[in-house]
Parts: C-alpha cells; structure tokens; sequence
C-alpha cells in the first residue's frame, strides 16, 4: 500500500473515532451518525482506499463529475450509497435521478417538479433532503428559513416526494452552532427525521446539535486541488 492510501485511511480512521466520541458526548447511541465522505475533486485512485477500508457512503458535488468516476467503482465495489450535496441544475436532473441514492439540495418549485417527473419516468427513487440557506447568503444555494416549513409541505402534497431530510451549509466566518439549532427546529416543525450538517471543521459541533450524517471531505481526503 502506499503512503498517500495509507495516510488516507488513518485520516478516515480519525473521523470515524472522533464521530464515535461525538455521538458519546452527546448522549447519543453509537452509530447513529452516518458519515459521508466528500471526494468531489478526487479520483478513483484517491477513493479506492476509503472503499477498501470498507466505507461505502459518499458525496459529490457536481453530477458530471460524478458521472466520470463512480459507473467504474460501483462495478468493482457493492453496496456504495452516493450522495448529490451540490446545486442540482434542472437540465441535470434526469442525470442524478439516474445515479444518485440521495438528492440533498432540493430548494426550490422548478427542481422539485423536475425531480418528480424523472423519479416517475424513471421509475428510480433516491431519497431527498431540502437544502435550506440558514445564513441567507445570497451566493449560497439553499431556501429561506422562513420557507423551508412550507417548501416541504408543497414537495409532499403538490409534487408528491417523500423528503426525509434537511441539509444546511453556514456561513464560513460564523459560528456553526446557532444555524444547527435553526435547521433541527425547522426539521421538528416540518416533521423531517433527518438533518445533513456539518463539513470537516465542525462536524463534532454538528453531532451536539442532532446531525444524522456528516459531510467530511478534506479530513479524510487532504488537500483539495481546484485547478
């Protein structure tokens, strides 16, 4: 094996032990953190080793990009759950019903239709989360807060899809905390189970505040290389 796998499976390693101390901190059982690992931007080479170590959940960004890459590892490895935690363009919806087991950004009227239609077409049923913009950042994907109770009622009752869950990104100069109580408040009023929280640096935080899984990509990755 060699040094990067290595170093790549002790980092994994570390994330999952500092989930387990997480969950146990908080009074929470063992286990009841699912952890996505992030490898937007990495290749096969890079993932395989997580796959090895026998992790099966992960997260891409943009459906091109994972469109590239995970055909050719799901024929070599069973069981992998994938997770869209980018924007979703609707001329790409057909594309991630297509491959994706979770869609976590719903956020808006036209995606939700969109996505109705090709899970019909298809006849493929990934689960789906909204994503809500807890920090209204205007670059941010994401709906309001103040909509977000009414946006899940309308993607139940009008377009008739089965959300499970919240995601939330908070703003990176503010402290995480407030905008996880914000979106489990908005999951207990919209009657949603599952919360998608925390990335790299405050997952453990994320964990404290009810998080069902964690986004964590460059703690286990190393480096992320955008050119």
């Amino acid at each position: 094996m060699s040094d990067a796998a290595t170093n790549v499976i002790g980092r994994l390693e570390n994330v999952r032990s500092a989930i387990a101390d997480a969950e146990k901190e908080a009074g929470r059982p063992q286990g009841s953190v699912t952890l996505v690992a992030v490898s937007k931007t990495f290749g096969p080479p890079d993932i395989r080793p997580v796959l090895e170590a026998g992790h099966r959940v992960f997260g891409e960004n943009r459906v091109q990009e994972a469109q590239a890459k995970w055909p050719e590892l799901r024929r070599a490895y069973e069981g992998i759950e994938l997770h869209l935690i980018g924007p979703l363009q609707s001329n790409k919806a057909a594309d991630a019903v297509a491959l994706f087991d979770v869609i976590e950004t719903v956020d808006r009227e036209k995606i939700a239709a969109t996505l109705a239609a090709e899970m019909k077409k298809q006849n493929r049923f990934p689960r789906l989360y909204v994503q809500v913009n807890t920090g209204m950042e205007p670059q941010k994907a994401g709906i309001a807060p103040t909509e977000a109770e009414a946006f899940v009622r309308r993607c139940r009752e009008t377009h008739g899809l089965a959300v499970e869950g919240l995601m939330c990104i908070p703003p990176a100069d503010e402290n995480p905390g407030p905008h996880f109580a914000l979106l489990e408040k908005i999951a207990r009023v919209a009657g949603v189970g599952k919360l998608s929280m925390g990335m790299s640096g405050d997952y453990e935080t994320a964990i404290a505040f009810g998080a069902t899984s964690v986004r964590v990509g460059s703690a286990i990755f190393g480096h992320r290389d955008y050119n």
